[in-house]
């Protein structure tokens, strides 16, 4: 699932470098909080979050082959 999301935001964003992504694994459900680049952040997120959404409605749906919750969030990398 990380690759996946990783691979999708990769083709989003500018700063390729800049991403970070962090998983919480729990026993039926996996979160993910996406760090990216502050000149990033609105490519993620699209307008009106219409590609937050599918990305999260993409993952959701991957995670249902293997029984899982997936929950994603976006945010700017704290550090830039």
């Amino acid at each position: 699932m990380k690759a996946l999301l990783h691979y999708l935001i990769t083709s989003l964003v500018d700063n390729q470098d800049a991403i970070d992504i962090r998983e919480s694994i729990g026993q039926r459900n996996i979160a993910y909080v996406v760090y990216v680049h502050p000149d990033d952040l609105g490519k993620v997120i699209g307008k009106n979050g219409r590609i937050a959404n599918a990305l999260r409605i993409l993952l959701r749906a991957a995670g249902a082959i293997q029984d899982k919750t997936i929950w994603v969030d976006f945010n700017r990398q704290p550090s830039l």
